[in-house]
């Protein structure tokens, strides 16, 4: 044999050995690509969900404060009825 064939006849076995090879990594590419874009699909959802929880947050703020001045104004009414009433003195015997 000659060594153009000893050649050919190991590239031919490198090529039995490394077509395989050459396949998976062509899959694992492919799958890599489709995790890529699932993986973008779900920075947006998080992006999303992280300004719709903020708008919650920012409506919760609201409520408070709401709940807060009603509060203020119920103790401030509280507070003139009582400036307006006489205390009376205590008598001792």
């Amino acid at each position: 044999m000659g060594d153009y064939e000893l050649i050919a006849q190991e590239l031919e076995s490198l090529e039995e050995r490394f077509g395989p090879l050459e396949n998976r990594v062509t899959d694992l590419l492919m799958r890599m690509t489709d995790v890529e874009k699932v993986n973008a699909r779900l920075e947006q959802a998080a992006l999303t969900t992280a300004r719709a929880m903020q708008e919650i947050a920012g409506h919760w703020d609201a409520v408070y404060e709401a709940m807060r001045r009603t509060e203020t104004a119920a103790m401030d009414q509280l507070s003139d009825e009582f400036k307006g009433r006489s205390i009376p003195s205590q008598r001792k015997p």
